[in-house]
């Protein structure tokens, strides 16, 4: 008899362990939904922060309260400093004639860009390529005989 209230105890204490277990599982899932709510809405705090600038900036940016004018000046600064890089950027190409595609001009497409392939030679990369199965990571980088 020893042995079946034993064994009726354990089945109970293995049920009250299941439960708690699923109540945390249940209370982590909550805590990273809540985490996630919270990043998206810090995001949109920071980017409300930087309309708020740019707003600033734009009214009062050339004659700027006391606590806000070297941040101001900062800025004017850096836009001065980018519209001189542009216009040299633009002798640069001038220079060299309007038939040469530079690789920083923006080239319109509807492709989407490709994924980015693994071509390290053994398995300490980070890129999840060892997780391939080796027919699967041959297929998408075929390897060319060298001459």
């Amino acid at each position: 008899m020893a042995f079946f209230e034993t064994l009726g105890t354990l089945k109970e204490k293995t049920k009250d362990l299941a439960s708690a277990g699923k109540q945390k599982s249940k209370e982590f899932m909550e805590i990273a939904k809540l985490n996630m709510a919270n990043a998206s809405e810090e995001e949109g705090i920071r980017k409300a922060y930087g309309e708020i600038g740019k707003l600033y900036y734009a009214e009062r940016g050339m004659a700027p309260d006391a606590p806000y004018t070297a941040l101001c000046e900062r800025i004017t600064s850096a836009k001065s400093l980018i519209a001189e890089n542009k216009a040299r950027i633009t002798e640069i190409k001038e220079a060299e004639g309007e038939d040469v595609q530079w690789p920083d001009d923006p080239v319109e497409s509807d492709v989407p860009p490709e994924e980015p392939s693994c071509e390290a030679k053994d398995d300490a990369c980070d890129c999840g390529c060892s997780d391939q199965p080796k027919a699967d990571a041959e297929a998408q980088n075929p390897k060319t005989p060298e001459a």
